[in-house]
C-alpha cells in the first residue's frame, strides 16, 4: 500500500501543486477543503487524486476526517498543513469574528490536524510534517495583524513540535512563501501587485510548484536530518 499524505486546502493554489507533486511520486494522496465542492469535484476529475471535505477550524471535524481516512487507507505517514484564508483590514477596524476565523482557520488547524495524527506517527517511528506559513510572518503586512499572527504562530509551533518528535523520526518543517501566482493573490489590485512584483529580486511572482519542489525534498529520505526548519521561498523578496 502507497504511503498516505493529507493535503489540508490541497485541492486549489499551492495546495493543489503539493498534492499533485505527492501523487506524480508515488504517494497516495488526499486533499481536504472546506466548501468550493464544484472546484474540488474538478480538481479530482483532473488528476485522479481523492478528495476529502471537512473544515480544518473544527476539531471534531478533523478528528472525525483523519479516522475514516486511516480506517481505509492506514497510518498518515506525511500531513502538509497548507490550508489558509485571509480576513485583511487594519486592527481598528477588525471585527472578532475576522480575528477568529483567520487564527483558528490558519493556527488553529496545526492543532487540530497534528493532535489526531501524531500519535499513530509515533507509535510507526515516522512521519513528515509540512506547514506552510509565510512571508508576511517575518515581515507584517498593512491590514493582516490576524494573518501574520497566525502564520508567526506557526512557526514557533514548528519548532516545539519538532523537539518533541525527533527522536521518534519524525521531522517537522515549516515553508514560508513569498507571493505566488495564485487566487488569493490575484485578488490583489493590479496597481498593488504590479509594485509588489517591481520588488521582488528575481522579478516574478512564485509559483505554485516552487513550493511543491520544497516539500517533495522535504518528505524524501534526503531531507532525513532536517527537522525544526524554515524554508524561505519568496525570490529574495526579504534580502532588502
Amino acid at each position: 500500500m502507497k504511503d498516505l499524505a493529507i493535503v489540508t486546502g490541497g485541492t486549489r493554489g499551492i495546495g493543489r501543486a503539493i498534492a499533485q507533486g505527492l501523487h506524480d511520486a508515488g504517494y497516495q494522496v488526499i486533499s481536504v477543503y472546506r466548501n468550493n465542492d464544484a472546484s474540488a469535484q474538478a480538481f479530482h476529475e483532473a488528476t485522479s487524486i481523492r478528495i476529502a471535505k471537512w473544515d480544518v477550524a473544527d476539531f471534531d471535524a478533523c478528528q472525525k476526517g483523519i479516522e475514516q481516512l486511516t480506517a481505509e487507507f492506514g497510518p498518515v505517514k506525511i500531513l502538509i498543513n497548507n490550508a489558509g484564508i485571509t480576513r485583511d483590514t487594519v486592527l481598528h477596524k477588525m471585527s472578532i469574528e475576522q480575528w477568529q476565523a483567520v487564527i483558528q482557520t490558519n493556527l488553529g488547524s496545526m492543532f487540530n490536524m497534528c493532535r489526531p495524527i501524531v500519535p499513530s506517527m509515533r507509535d510507526l517511528g515516522f512521519g513528515r510534517i509540512i506547514n506552510i506559513s509565510s512571508i508576511n510572518a517575518q515581515r507584517g503586512q498593512f491590514g493582516q495583524t490576524n494573518y501574520a499572527a497566525a502564520k508567526a504562530g506557526i512557526l514557533g509551533f514548528t519548532k516545539s513540535l519538532a523537539l518533541e518528535n525527533a527522536r521518534k523520526n519524525i521531522t517537522v518543517n515549516a515553508i514560508t512563501p513569498g507571493y505566488c501566482d495564485t487566487e488569493m493573490v490575484a485578488k490583489v489590485p493590479p496597481e498593488v501587485l504590479k509594485k509588489i512584483v517591481e520588488g521582488i529580486p528575481v522579478g516574478r511572482l512564485g509559483l505554485p510548484s516552487d513550493i511543491a519542489g520544497m516539500v517533495l525534498f522535504l518528505v524524501g529520505q534526503q531531507a532525513n536530518y532536517i527537522t525544526g526548519a524554515t524554508f524561505d521561498i519568496n525570490g529574495g523578496l526579504h534580502l532588502h
